[in-house]
Order: structure tokens, then C-alpha cells, then sequence
């Protein structure tokens, strides 16, 4: 007799939350959420903190529509989780207003001038650099679940009571 098993994948129209079962210990001291419910309740590219060690952070957001520019001193990933995104970059005419000391992500007011260096389309599970000093832009045509690699900074949002169970589920 063979038993069959079928893989279910989350997204964000379509996810359980999860939850924790306590051996021991008080459930506030441990992180738990769930980046599919973060993408699904957060506005468009807002980077919600969902894991931390030291000033390393993932970071979920909601990708929706075309995202505004952003830059960073320092290199960063980001991840599909469900549904595909394209990565746009440009190579800046001018860096010199990027300091090489601040971490995270940059919001740019606009799209800055430079060398349209093309795009990257991401499916469920793939990731892509978005190299240093190369300003970026995210497309998504329909709401898709995305998780940065980054480095805490100024468009980090940390909302834990928010996300984080606070009892066993």
C-alpha cells in the first residue's frame, strides 16, 4: 500500500497562520509570525522586520503594482515567495549622495538618472542580488509575498506586537 502526499505551497491570498506549542517557557520570548499574513496586511512595499540577529534583518512586504526607487550602501537580497516579481536596476550617474556608514535601504524621491541595466523576473523560490549603489525597483502585476536580506535601517518597520503571537495557538 503506497501512501500519497501532496505538497501544499502558501501564498498570500492563500495561507494558514501557524502557531507554537510551549514545552516550556513563556510564548513572549520566542518570534513567530507568519510573512505570508505580514505581506497580506501591510501596504505596498512597506519592509516589515520578521527576523533579526544583531542589525541583520528579513524583512516581508506586500508587492504590489510598481514599487518606488530605492539605493543601499551595502548589498541586499530579496526573495519570492509566491507569485512572480520583477527586479529593475539602474546604474546611478551620481553615487556621491549615498553614504558608504547608512545602513538599510534608501527610498529615492524619484527615478534617478542612469544606465538602464535591464531586469530580473523572479518565480516562487528565487532570489536576487540588488548589488550596492545600484538603484532598484520592484514589479509586481498582482499582490505577491516578498522577503528582503538586508540590513536594519530607516525603511525597516518593526511592528513584533503586531505580528507575533503573544499566546499558544
Amino acid at each position: 500500500m503506497s501512501v500519497e502526499y501532496k505538497t501544499t505551497y502558501a501564498s498570500i491570498d492563500n495561507y494558514n497562520k501557524g502557531g507554537v506549542q510551549m514545552v516550556s517557557g513563556n510564548i513572549k520570548d520566542y518570534v513567530f509570525s507568519n510573512v505570508y499574513e505580514v505581506a497580506a496586511t501591510s501596504p505596498a512595499y512597506e519592509r516589515v522586520v520578521v527576523a533579526i540577529n544583531l542589525v541583520y534583518t528579513l524583512e516581508a512586504a506586500r508587492a504590489e503594482g510598481q514599487s518606488d526607487w530605492y539605493v543601499c550602501a551595502h548589498d541586499e537580497f530579496v526573495i519570492a515567495f509566491d507569485y512572480d516579481v520583477e527586479v529593475h536596476y539602474i546604474k546611478l550617474d551620481d553615487t556621491s549622495f549615498i553614504d558608504d556608514d547608512k545602513d538599510g535601504a534608501i527610498k529615492l524621491n524619484e527615478k534617478p538618472a542612469g544606465q538602464y541595466m535591464g531586469k530580473i523576473t523572479l518565480k516562487r523560490g528565487h532570489q536576487a542580488l540588488l548589488p550596492e549603489k545600484t538603484a532598484y525597483s520592484i514589479k509586481a502585476e498582482k499582490p505577491a509575498t516578498i522577503v528582503y536580506q538586508t540590513v536594519l535601517g530607516d525603511e525597516s518597520v518593526q511592528k513584533w506586537n503586531e505580528i507575533c503571537l503573544t499566546e499558544e495557538q
